[in-house]
């Protein structure tokens, strides 16, 4: 056998590697030890293993409405992502097989509206879901950002990769424009699927500004907007913040590491082409 070279540069490489981990994962591990720690132990950077308990988890759910907050973030991050998931692929699979007029200047629109800030037509469209009668519902939380234009964007690069070949002999067995799209090309597309899923889903399950600006009231609050009122004017209960946050990390994770071979190659075949 052979006996592999040793490169110091790919030594080197995995040194920087390993330490951009702990530098990264520090302040996490931290949070999640002050999470355990008693009220008068927070700001104390020793550990005391003997004092480490989930007093804090249980005080949360008994001192706040924690599980109506769980439940509204759950709802309202699964209806905004399944909208998505649906949605953007179909308006992705329009604009990279189906030919209609307007079709390239439609697609320009997408990407230009994506370079405009979100905090442009927030007060329009806070306006309009006011005007709705929206404000403090699921309805408000959801519909209105049921699509998105990167989702858009993403799924229609990603059906570059698939063959034309592969839609026209299923023409050819008679199926229809739907049956293709719906029995062959969604069940090619697992793997942008997986990555749409992880983004849209983090992304409204942490999303704080637009549920504070909606949600009125403590019932409607999801868990970003709930973990915020912890905080007062003179006092911040940082053991029970550091608790929440955990839990409100531990879904984002799961999620993460279960598609997260299928995110990593469906942000890397989005741009190729057949």
């Amino acid at each position: 056998m052979k006996k592999k070279k040793f490169k110091p540069l790919r030594a080197v490489f995995y040194l920087l590697l390993i330490l951009y981990s702990v530098i990264t994962l520090g302040p996490f591990l931290w949070s999640v030890v002050t999470s355990l720690k008693p009220s008068n132990e927070v700001m104390n950077m020793n550990i005391n293993f003997k004092t480490l308990s989930f007093k804090n988890y249980i005080n949360i759910f008994k001192n706040f409405p924690f599980l109506r907050w769980t439940l509204n973030s759950i709802v309202v991050a699964l209806i905004v992502t399944l909208g998505n998931l649906i949605f953007n692929s179909m308006a992705g699979y329009a604009l990279c097989r189906i030919n209609f007029p307007g079709k390239d200047f439609l697609f320009i629109a997408i990407l230009a509206l994506m370079m405009i800030p979100g905090q442009v037509v927030m007060v329009p469209t806070y306006m309009l879901l006011s005007k709705l009668g929206w404000v403090n519902t699921y309805k408000g939380m959801t519909i209105p950002f049921l699509t998105s234009l990167f989702g858009i964007f993403l799924m229609r690069q990603f059906y570059f990769s698939i063959p034309k070949s592969v839609e026209e002999a299923a023409e050819l067995d008679g199926l229809s424009r739907f049956g293709i799209f719906f029995r062959i090309i969604i069940p090619m597309s697992k793997t942008a699927l997986s990555t749409q899923f992880i983004l849209m889903f983090t992304g409204n399950w942490n999303s704080f500004l637009w549920p504070s600006l909606l949600a009125t009231s403590s019932d409607m609050y999801t868990l970003p907007v709930g973990l915020n009122s912890f905080y007062g004017q003179y006092f911040q209960l940082w053991d029970q913040v550091l608790s929440g946050v955990m839990i409100l990390s531990l879904p984002a994770i799961v999620i993460f590491l279960i598609f997260q071979k299928n995110f990593v190659k469906g942000i890397a075949t989005s741009g190729m082409k057949e």
